[in-house]
């Protein structure tokens, strides 16, 4: 791995330290400012726009919690300046309870323009149409997907896919109708597939993507037979093995690259995984917009040293919306910064040990 010069780490932690002053000044403006956060300003022993002057300094916010983000009034995360704007809602969590939402306008849509510059024309080319096989519903990952595909020029054909139904299934032990529900969801991409519509991308969670290559198998096909070429992929289940698996035995030669987000950060894009480096899975979030940290678990303001184990603590920057501190339900190592993105990464995502038994993955 070319590790980013020191220069290159300097001049990101400066770009990054300015994006947190404008934030702030935003945020917490009588005149521009989130309704949630000009009330809790009012209770803080310091004043955001004054006193945050960097990074580090967002260390004097209280650690963010989630259950903030369950129940209503949903516009108090709309900010003061976005009122009259058109509104989305996206969901995240809810397997029990009420579900997380998050308000957006155009992040989703920023975050994956972004993303789109780091796909090789050759691999995802411009104009193709695209298959989104993932979650449906009050989630970000649809609408982003699609975005994404028509920012590059293509139609984008969706699935149906209830992801709060697969972990129902999976927890009440009804695994014959699990598996009913996952042939559902595959015969769907097939059928799209097979209809003559010029798919040559695709997005995927592993889960999904690999039980379509192996109903491609039993029909006598590969993936690269139904005309993908490129397809990018996101799930804790991104181990070298099972990378080093798809690779070798599934994909048949078409490209995939590994992707970290939700719908909170955004999308976090991996630097590229070869053989030479043991098929090591490394995120990099779309800094200065969003930033990630791999934090001592029973210290979160301690990251902790390069290739040692950590809770993931994610910080969202933008206009639309301010988290900083949240501690993720997902673990991993810490990572150099990568020469093209000279900030801290992670690596081995996987859910948060103390937290995976009362965990279910479901499709991811």
């Amino acid at each position: 791995m070319e590790v980013a010069s020191a220069d290159a780490q300097a001049q990101a932690r400066e770009r990054l330290d300015a994006h947190v002053r404008d934030m702030m000044a935003w945020h917490f403006s009588p005149d521009t400012g989130t309704p949630f956060w000009l009330d809790f300003a009012s209770k803080l022993d310091f004043d955001p726009r004054s006193d945050v002057a960097c990074y580090a300094d967002l260390r004097k916010f209280p650690p963010f919690e989630d259950e903030w983000l369950r129940g209503g009034p949903v516009r108090r995360w709309v900010p003061k300046a976005m009122a009259d704007d058109p509104i989305y809602v996206f969901e995240t969590g809810g397997t029990t309870g009420i579900p997380k939402s998050r308000v957006a306008l155009n992040d989703f849509r920023t975050d994956y323009e972004l993303f789109s510059a780091s796909l090789p024309d050759e691999h995802f080319p411009p104009g193709s149409n695209w298959l989104m096989l993932g979650p449906s519903g009050p989630r970000r990952l649809r609408l982003a997907v699609e975005h994404l595909c028509q920012y590059r020029g293509g139609i984008c054909f969706c699935v149906d896919l209830d992801p709060r139904w697969v972990i129902k299934l999976i927890k009440k032990g009804w695994m014959e109708h699990l598996e009913a529900y996952k042939d559902h969801v595959i015969d769907q991409a097939l059928a799209v597939l097979s209809a003559g519509h010029d798919i040559q991308a695709m997005f995927a969670t592993p889960k999904l993507l690999e039980s379509l290559c192996l109903a491609l198998e039993d029909r006598g096909q590969t993936l690269a037979d139904t005309g993908i070429k490129g397809i990018f992929s996101g799930g804790t289940e991104f181990t070298p093995q099972w990378t080093r698996f798809a690779v070798e035995e599934l994909l048949d030669g078409v490209y995939m690259t590994p992707t970290y987000g939700n719908t909170l950060m955004g999308l976090a894009a991996s630097r590229p995984v070869t053989p030479a480096d043991g098929y090591t899975i490394a995120y990099y979030a779309p800094q200065p917009r969003a930033v990630l940290e791999v934090v001592d678990p029973d210290d979160p303001d301690q990251v902790v040293d390069y290739g040692a184990t950590g809770r993931v603590r994610l910080t969202t920057l933008t206009r639309e919306f301010f988290v900083p501190g949240f501690l993720e339900r997902d673990e991993g190592e810490r990572e150099q910064p990568y020469v093209d993105y000279p900030w801290d990464g992670v690596s081995g995502v996987r859910p948060f040990a103390r937290l995976a038994s009362a965990t279910t993955v479901g499709v991811y």
